[in-house]
């Protein structure tokens, strides 16, 4: 169903030469609204979330920006391509705010209403925003996600209204998944495991990293594609890293032929609805060496601990420091690389992160029934000593009332993860 747009601005005045006549802020509903995997109770509940606390500060309305934010409270997930969007939730109404080079979309993607904004005029984005916070005297922003200029403009366009920061209540809010959510990580770990196999059966010597990694991504986006109604297919990816470019977690995929004797590392990333997965695994081509094979056995053992510690009560700055000391009585705490796991829900390796549930020594919070956690211990051995690379393995856990469930389920180690082709 179309309907035909209407000008929420039309008559405002002042336009310049040329534009008087075109639309600038309009309701741009084309089409119905998109199956998604959550229900309209789970958005409601979300909102109402946000609702209660912005009632309990005595915040109007709550302007988002994020990705994530607009994601989370939407289900509208925005390609930016220079463009701002936003999401103004109040007492009664939730609305996105979208550009009009995406057409419907954003309206069939939103739980709530969606108006849109045209670029004939450079401040249409905040004409619409103005459309939406009237009477508002203190509006909640992300702080984290606004620069000093973008926030200017806000001030500018919202003369006398306080800006308040909910970036933090929001994350907290998203910290605690629902059993939807479960359901939701739960699929998306199982397609990890999809794009996981793909790797595997790949894997040879003379093949470059990135045949490797493109038939993990097809994999995991037919298999996304097939498994559900409706889907947007995008932003799903594997980083497939082999020899030296094992060293760092986040290094792209190249056209590096693997060797017979390579360190490799598998990451396998499916995209589900905003939602963020996560296989990582150390693998091996034929054969390993002594040198490799300690390193890796020893990092093995740091998962294997590290996973028991994952349970409700314990404090993620206690778990860092008891691997701490595995490592340091190898001496190998110096090649450790990163911390040991992250919160897991609405991110991206481009957008989002809940920082307070990081499994970092620096981070006190205490592991709760619902938050969702990865386990992922990782050295890196420089290139010239033996057994040099990066070894890495990371395993998914919702955290229960009684302790945690491992949703990953996918082998590691020798054993198995040493892949020989005859």
């Amino acid at each position: 169903m179309y309907q035909e747009p209407q000008d929420l601005l039309r008559g405002s005045g002042g336009e310049p030469a040329g534009v008087s006549d075109m639309l600038h802020v309009m309701k741009w509903h084309n089409g119905e609204k998109d199956w998604s995997p959550f229900s309209d109770a789970e958005m409601t509940r979300r909102h109402d979330a946000l609702r209660q606390y912005m009632a309990e500060h005595d915040i109007d309305a709550a302007l988002l920006t994020s990705y994530h934010g607009i994601c989370y409270y939407s289900g509208f997930l925005y390609c930016y391509f220079g463009r701002k969007y936003g999401m103004v939730i109040d007492a009664q109404n939730a609305t996105t705010i979208s550009a009009a080079i995406d057409g419907g979309q954003p309206w069939r993607r939103t739980f709530g209403d969606n108006i849109t904004y045209t670029d004939w005029r450079r401040d249409n984005f905040f004409r619409a925003v103005q459309t939406l916070t009237g009477g508002v005297k203190r509006l909640g922003i992300e702080f984290d996600h606004v620069s000093i200029d973008y926030r200017k403009q806000i001030e500018d366009a919202l003369p006398g209204v306080e800006l308040v920061d909910i970036a933090p209540p929001s994350m907290w809010m998203r910290t605690i998944k629902s059993a939807e959510e479960h359901s939701l990580i739960r699929e998306g770990a199982r397609i990890c495991n999809v794009g996981g196999r793909a790797v595997m059966d790949a894997v040879k010597a003379g093949i470059p990293e990135y045949e490797v990694a493109i038939a993990s991504t097809n994999a995991m986006i037919r298999e996304i594609g097939k498994s559900f109604p409706f889907v947007e297919l995008m932003d799903t990816w594997t980083w497939f890293q082999s020899g030296l470019n094992t060293d760092g977690a986040h290094n792209p995929v190249t056209n590096r032929t693997v060797r017979a004797g390579d360190i490799l590392s598998l990451n396998c990333f499916p995209m589900i609805f905003g939602y963020y997965t996560a296989l990582e695994r150390t693998l091996f081509c034929e054969y390993a060496s002594d040198a490799h094979l300690d390193y890796w056995q020893k990092n093995c053992e740091v998962m294997r601990v590290g996973c028991d510690l994952i349970k409700p009560g314990k404090r993620c700055s206690e778990i860092a420091l008891e691997l701490n000391g595995m490592y340091r009585e190898w001496n190998l705490l110096r090649y450790r690389s990163f911390g040991y796991g992250h919160s897991f829900g609405i991110l991206s390796h481009y957008y989002g992160r809940e920082a307070g549930v990081e499994l970092r020594e620096d981070i006190d919070t205490v592991l709760k029934p619902g938050m969702v956690v990865s386990m992922e211990p990782m050295i890196m051995i420089p290139e010239g000593l033996p057994g040099a690379g990066g070894y890495r393995e990371h395993d998914i856990f919702i955290v229960t009332e009684t302790g945690a469930e491992n949703i990953t389920n996918f082998p590691y180690g020798p054993e198995q993860m040493i892949i020989r082709k005859r």
